[in-house]
């Protein structure tokens, strides 16, 4: 009986085939998503060169071991496939590059939200194209063989291409950097386009800033309180309640000129209602925007979320009892950067544990502890209320009685049947987001409080509304304006409204950016402190128009004037046909 071995040379010596399989097997799962890249010009060359070099890394314990060669490429292989399996779908969704601002997302959601967006942005041929993308790596994999050398020059091969891909880049970062930090963090950067490197240098990232929220937490008493604090209320009984809704986009309102009657509630109440026009949000995620919309951090100063205090912090500081009741999923209040600033509060109800976001859990439920929190002995309260509004997956949201949208009557013409579903779906949700709304404001009044409540929402989205009607959902590297325009409405008591001049009608349409809410929050509330910049208040009398940054902050030129997507968005023939008031 005969056994059969690998062929170690090729006619010449050397197998140079060998290496060059082993080295498209490894350079493939990176290769793949920066080539699709490539072709379709959506960004420069530098992704995809370091992507190329980066992968030969993998080559050095080929050499160092070529009698396990085809069982250690198939488990690096695997660990390679998965990470370029979510590379590759984002390319598919959003034709763009696997960003780091997109993982930080990942690592902040749930499974059950995770398996939402999939449903949201399932597409056949999206299966189809991962079975080719598994199908060719296995047929690379089984093209794999052993490549033999001496040993010692083995050894010294994948030394060598692990110092020049590796050790001299890191060196020479370095020999750049003043410290060891920076020089990491660009390294880090060098080694990104490559998978799994992708993940693991965000993963550490993301643990990173996960760390510094913690710290912040752990340590916000020690951040200065706000110097020379005054409030025109002290002592005096007042409730003020901040609603922070989800994903809403205020153009696909009523009540801001939508043809659907999705806002019936705000509609009738709008005449005690001050509703403004102009207002957007500084980034279209979550976390990424209430870092900045509670605290005074903007685009130009993102990090001040770790150094200054939050809106709760400050209404704690002027002798207000804090209450934050959420409808987001927490998972029995893991400790996220979401949670950290609920936590700031002296009380907080989770409402949202549940492992699935499914039908059970709308956002009526915030209503019966919201009562219960206007109740509280305490004469002085902050009441923050958190939604998960409008949140995909869209048909999650509203209750069945609420699904009054189903049809193409005020559909615009050119969204086809296949975006009907999840067009409905969304006005339906908005709907319900407007009976949510209409009854806090509903239960604040007929409390009788002396205060106000504020309702805006962390960012829009786009459900097929921009151009084209193509885009679903959010996404930072390709922004279209519902993505950011955002509901931004005000509601005061009679007794408020009794001491408290309210009326802003002819300030309306001020072009705000949610970025700067403190300022506009302090100045609502009476209070007064160094730190405040009334020309940053949206009431103020000394209020100065100034360009609203969008994008991300960390990213180099990553910020854009709004006013100029909005410019662009008014030439003849590129506006939708559903657009914001």
């Amino acid at each position: 009986m005969t056994t059969m071995k690998w062929s170690t040379t090729t006619p010449k010596g050397f197998d140079w085939a060998g290496v060059i399989w082993l080295f498209v097997f490894f350079w493939y799962f990176s290769g793949i998503t920066q080539l699709l890249i490539q072709l379709t010009g959506i960004t420069g060359f530098a992704g995809f060169r370091q992507g190329f070099v980066i992968s030969g890394i993998w080559l050095a314990p080929m050499l160092m071991f070529p009698q396990k060669t085809r069982i250690m490429a198939a488990v690096i292989g695997v660990i390679l496939w998965a990470c370029s399996m979510a590379s590759l779908g984002y390319f598919f969704i959003y034709q763009q590059e696997f960003s780091q601002s997109v993982i930080f997302i990942m690592f902040e959601s749930n499974i059950s939200e995770a398996g939402e967006y999939m449903t949201q942005y399932f597409a056949w041929w999206i299966v189809l194209a991962f079975i080719a993308h598994t199908a060719f790596a296995i047929f690379l994999w089984t093209r794999l063989r052993p490549v033999y050398m001496p040993r010692a020059r083995a050894y010294a091969v994948a030394a060598a291409l692990l110092i020049g891909i590796i050790g001299y880049p890191l060196a020479k970062q370095l020999a750049r950097h003043d410290d060891t930090a920076s020089a990491l963090e660009a390294f880090e950067s060098r080694i990104e386009p490559a998978v799994p490197w992708q993940m693991i240098v965000a993963y550490h990232r993301y643990t990173q800033q996960l760390d510094g929220m913690q710290d912040m937490l752990t340590s916000s008493s020690n951040i200065a309180p706000l110097k020379n604090l005054k409030d025109q209320q002290a002592n005096l009984p007042t409730t003020l309640v901040l609603v922070i809704g989800e994903s809403t986009n205020r153009g696909r309102m009523h009540l801001y000129g939508y043809p659907r009657q999705t806002t019936p509630n705000l509609d009738a109440m709008k005449d005690q209602l001050q509703v403004f026009s102009n207002v957007i949000t500084p980034r279209p995620y979550t976390i990424e925007a209430l870092q900045q919309v509670l605290t005074f951090a903007d685009e130009e100063n993102p990090d001040l979320y770790l150094k200054t205090p939050s809106i709760v912090s400050v209404m704690k500081q002027a002798g207000y009892k804090t209450f934050w009741i959420t409808n987001q999923q927490t998972m029995t209040k893991r400790n996220t950067m979401l949670t950290t600033f609920s936590e700031q509060a002296d009380e907080q109800v989770y409402l949202n544990n549940n492992r699935n976001q499914n039908a059970r859990q709308y956002d009526g439920d915030v209503i019966a502890p919201f009562t219960k929190a206007l109740t509280d002995a305490a004469p002085r309260k902050l009441i923050v209320v958190h939604l998960l509004g409008t949140h995909m997956a869209y048909q999650y949201r509203f209750p069945e009685e609420f699904a009054k949208f189903s049809g193409r009557d005020g559909v615009p013409a050119d969204i086809d049947d296949s975006k009907l579903e999840f067009y409905n779906s969304y006005d339906n949700a908005v709907l319900y987001n407007d009976f949510v709304v209409s009854s806090l404001i509903k239960e604040y009044g007929k409390a009788d409080p002396k205060g106000f409540l504020l309702y805006l929402s962390d960012h829009g989205e786009d459900v097929y509304d921009s151009p084209g009607r193509n885009t679903l959902g959010r996404n930072e590297n390709k922004p279209t304006i519902p993505m950011y325009t955002v509901p931004f409405i005000a509601y005061a008591s009679p007794k408020w409204k009794q001491t408290h001049d309210w009326n802003f009608e002819s300030i309306h349409d001020r072009p705000y950016t949610s970025s700067n809410l403190i300022h506009t929050w302090a100045q609502l509330a009476g209070l007064s402190f160094d730190e405040l910049d009334t020309t940053k208040s949206l009431v103020s009398l000394d209020f100065k128009a100034r360009p609203r940054m969008i994008g991300d902050p960390y990213a180099p030129k990553g910020l854009s004037d709004f006013a100029h997507m909005e410019k662009a968005a008014s030439q003849p023939g590129t506006m939708p046909e559903v657009v914001q008031k």
